[in-house]
């Protein structure tokens, strides 16, 4: 797919869905080349941060972030993605989620990582981030941000045109995993509900939730919202049913007949 179809499909997916915030790409850089004019947090800011937080800057300042090592402080995502060298990231993750109690016991917390999505360490060497209308790159996943009405318009158009229903994986925490690396790795649409670090360090409202899905997808959840419902008018905004009279509570009746305007 070209450059300008994406352009153009990110357009659409805005306008249609009424987005607060732009549809971001995403690539998985391999050989740690960034294109031009991107940021780097800790070049340009002087900061690391967190992936959930280069994710907000692409789509609500319109950047290009570009994410490798030395620009993450966030624990948890550097072993997910892969960037600690971790040779078994399922149970270092788990070792965590035991000790700051997001899991009773190391049991309880493996069974919970067995069914992440981890990045194998060294296989990658940065995320790169940036709007999809913009991305100077081919984007290997695109992340869009959405209310729970706005994300369910996307899953009706991805169903209408495949009949396949969408998958989601919810813990709660290094969600990050479930709305950049499960589409990557099972090249299908998930559903993520944003964890704690996203609401926390990257200011994810707790209205928004994200619709994600490989590159590849991108052209069939767009045509999928133009059809989808189409016969009754199915679309975002929701549209309010109003072909019906309303009830009000008796002393309203027994006023409009003393009115007699019953």
């Amino acid at each position: 797919m070209s450059e300008v179809s994406f352009q153009e499909s990110a357009e659409f997916l805005y306008e249609n869905l009424r987005l607060r915030t732009l549809p971001v790409a995403v690539r998985f850089v391999r050989d740690g080349v960034f294109p031009e004019k991107t940021v780097r947090p800790k070049e340009r800011l002087g900061k690391k941060i967190t992936i959930c937080m280069g994710v907000t800057m692409a789509r609500t300042y319109g950047w290009t972030v570009g994410l490798a090592k030395e620009d993450i402080i966030c624990v948890p995502a550097m072993i997910s993605f892969g960037f600690t060298g971790s040779k078994n990231q399922a149970e270092t993750v788990s070792k965590l989620f035991t000790e700051v109690t997001f899991s009773k016991d190391r049991e309880t917390a493996s069974r919970e990582t067995s069914s992440m999505a981890f990045i194998p360490s060294g296989e990658i060497q940065a995320v790169l981030l940036s709007p999809l209308a913009k991305a100077g790159f081919e984007p290997e996943v695109v992340a869009v941000y959405g209310n729970p009405a706005q994300v369910m318009r996307m899953v009706q158009a991805w169903t209408y045109v495949t009949g396949e229903r969408v998958e989601g994986n919810f813990g709660g925490k290094i969600e990050c995993t479930e709305y950049l690396t499960a589409p990557f790795k099972s090249a299908k649409p998930r559903v993520a509900i944003p964890g704690s670090g996203d609401r926390i360090f990257s200011m994810t409202q707790d209205d928004e939730m994200v619709f994600s899905m490989p590159a590849s997808a991108v052209n069939t959840v767009c045509a999928g919202l133009r059809l989808a419902g189409k016969k009754i008018g199915a679309k975002y905004p929701i549209t309010f049913y109003q072909n019906m009279q309303p009830e009000f509570p008796p002393y309203y009746k027994t006023l409009a007949k003393e009115l007699k305007i019953d």
